[in-house]
């Protein structure tokens, strides 16, 4: 978890097609995510973590069947994904608790996760690079969405009720946290999968991975 505030206002530009690829299917589900959920946050939080959870394991799996077949180390990409994976499941183990989604709702999630798994394992075969610079361009997303969820905390339009137990073992916040930590919190984490998947795109650009 991060020990020093994180930076909130990086962005990668698109630069390539590649990018613009990105970029632009970024967008899109930005819009549908608005337009089906407006500000009801912690809901948004619930689909939307759901399937931020599935590219670090798709990224984590792909490269160790690579590694496998080449006979390489992997560099150390293996366990940061899987550390993505494991850290945004978190997310939506705690928003689970904040928004208690409705029937309707999860079953939203599996077609979501569905979809996007199978979507972004294709994704991930055809070009790694665009994945790892889409992921790079959901978390800048992430971080514009728990700005404005904080935002409405802390203009009292949301109620800023207590942190729930798992998150504040997970984050070790102070027994009396609240809702306003989990999100700075969460944002923080976004904040470092954002330099993590871009960092990793570019060095596919670069050719320092193949």
């Amino acid at each position: 978890m991060p020990t020093t505030p994180a930076d909130l206002t990086t962005r990668h530009d698109p630069r390539t097609f590649s990018d613009r690829v990105a970029f632009s299917f970024t967008r899109f589900l930005r819009f549908i995510a608005d337009t089906f959920f407006a500000k009801r946050y912690g809901h948004r939080a619930v689909v939307l973590e759901t399937v931020a959870a599935v590219p670090g394991m798709v990224g984590a799996t792909l490269q160790h069947l690579k590694s496998l077949r080449r006979l390489q180390d992997d560099g150390g990409w293996i366990h940061a994904l899987l550390a993505e994976a494991e850290n945004e499941r978190m997310h939506l183990m705690t928003f689970i608790e904040i928004a208690k989604p409705s029937w309707l709702e999860r079953w939203l999630v599996l077609l979501a996760q569905g979809v996007f798994y199978n979507g972004f394992f294709l994704l991930y075969l055809v070009s790694s690079r665009t994945a790892h610079r889409a992921v790079g361009y959901f978390e800048q997303e992430a971080i514009v969405s728990y700005t404005e969820y904080l935002a409405e905390i802390e203009g009292g339009r949301i109620e800023n009720v207590a942190a729930p137990q798992i998150a504040i073992d997970y984050w070790k916040l102070g027994p009396d946290a609240r809702l306003k930590d989990v999100v700075i919190a969460v944002r923080a984490d976004e904040a470092g999968h954002r330099d993590v998947n871009h960092r990793f795109a570019d060095e596919l650009f670069k050719g320092n991975r193949r």
